[in-house]
């Protein structure tokens, strides 16, 4: 693996090759920080994907991609003469200090529940007036019900057990066949939604991977289905649902 001294060079040579893009590429010197934020979560998006697949080449692939938007947004940052990439990473340092102290000062932290509460508390201590202020709005909804639940675990309101988060589970799941009002249904709907996120939270599953990976599942094996209706010189949509769920049970086999 590559030196200290190598890793500083590489960054370096990052921070001067961006500088360069900026001043003579027409397409780098367009952009503005509100042009690449949907590019910066497309790029994040294909670093889930390649860490979903375990696929270490894409992974570094896609940090790389990643880092090159941070990079970007520092540069623009620094023409606005309102920050720079060492103001960044200055402040980034000042946080992780503050935010360690069982590091960095006389805090005693004996496990990872007990780092993640001080880190909580800590933030409180920063201004914010609620621990859920660093939810992002925009985060996918499965993940920002994570997110919250895992945030006000933090300062204790958690159920005991994976057994009361099940009992929860069951609870809004018969409120949500007793409803029969459309509007308030799909209220009951989310509640399932949100209480089904925890108990898998609580249980050591994350219910956004297991998703993601039935999604995926799902479409390799339908286009299975669909490669060998095609050759039975089959099509789908003229099938009875009978027939498309033999060729669906015949797709699973290829995944024995």
């Amino acid at each position: 693996m590559n030196t200290r001294e190598e890793k500083m060079e590489a960054f370096g040579r990052l921070l001067d090759i961006m500088d360069d893009l900026r001043e003579k590429c027409p397409w780098d010197r367009k952009q503005t920080l509100e042009s690449l934020r949907h590019l910066t979560l497309e790029e994040t998006y294909e670093l889930s994907d390649a860490i979903l697949n375990n696929d270490l080449l894409e992974i570094k692939k896609e940090i790389g991609d990643v880092l090159l938007h941070l990079v970007f947004y520092a540069k623009i940052g620094s023409e606005k003469e309102s920050f720079d990439m060492a103001d960044v990473i200055n402040s980034l340092n000042e946080k992780l200090i503050f935010r360690h102290p069982h590091i960095y000062g006389d805090a005693v932290a004996e496990d990872e529940e007990a780092v993640k509460q001080n880190w909580e508390k800590l933030k409180l201590k920063e201004g914010n007036k609620s621990v859920l202020e660093g939810v992002p709005k925009s985060l996918p909804p499965i993940i920002k019900a994570y997110r919250i639940q895992d945030k006000v675990k933090g300062i204790g309101f958690e159920f005991d057990s994976a057994e009361d988060a099940w009992a929860k589970v069951e609870e809004e799941l018969e409120e949500f066949h007793a409803e029969t009002e459309a509007d308030k249904k799909e209220q009951e709907l989310g509640d399932v939604f949100f209480s089904l996120i925890n108990y898998a939270r609580i249980s050591g599953l994350n219910a956004d991977t297991a998703l993601e990976r039935t999604n995926s599942k799902f479409i390799s094996r339908f286009q299975k289905m669909e490669d060998i209706a095609r050759s039975k010189d089959l099509i789908l949509s003229d099938l009875n649902l009978e027939k498309m769920d033999e060729l669906w049970e015949e797709a699973k086999t290829f995944e024995k």
